[in-house]
């Protein structure tokens, strides 16, 4: 599939459609961001109106797609958690001190209903302050970690 999809002078992104209209303010929103993050992305204009469906991120041909990827990159924040280096507790609320996709940092666990497992190996976590964070495979973290993390699951 090819697009049009670009980012202009102001940083805001923009689509132009198969008849030619240009859409400014154009936001690329994923359907299933931790279930199937390359399938169901939507372009939608500042009003949330659908302009474009992508099925599956594949089919759209370089550079648009990675332009989309960008695009979503910017809107969204999930970081991944990669380690546990400790935890101040067996018992919540409780400080995970962590490393993640965007650096080492903390995150306070108030309860143990923070942690929504979404399958086998991927979890949700969130922190005192809203911020979600993601373990997207529970089986690839390293051996101490997965022993913090049996502790509250």
């Amino acid at each position: 599939m090819t697009l049009q999809f670009d980012q202009g002078p102001s940083g805001r992104w923009f689509f132009v459609s198969a008849d030619g209209t240009k859409h400014d303010n154009v936001t690329a929103v994923r359907s299933f961001p931790v279930a199937a993050p390359e399938e169901g992305i939507a372009l939608v204009d500042v009003d949330g109106k659908e302009l474009l469906w992508i099925s599956h991120l594949a089919r759209v041909e370089e550079p648009a797609r990675s332009k989309i990827m960008t695009a979503m990159t910017q809107r969204e924040f999930m970081p991944k958690i990669l380690r546990l280096y400790g935890v101040s507790g067996f018992v919540t609320p409780c400080t995970w001190d962590i490393e993640t996709d965007r650096g080492r940092t903390q995150l306070l666990l108030k309860g143990e209903e923070d942690i929504r497992r979404l399958s086998v190996t991927v979890l949700l976590v969130t922190d005192g302050h809203g911020v979600q964070f993601l373990i997207r495979d529970l089986a690839q973290m390293d051996r101490y970690s997965r022993k913090l993390l049996d502790r509250f699951l």
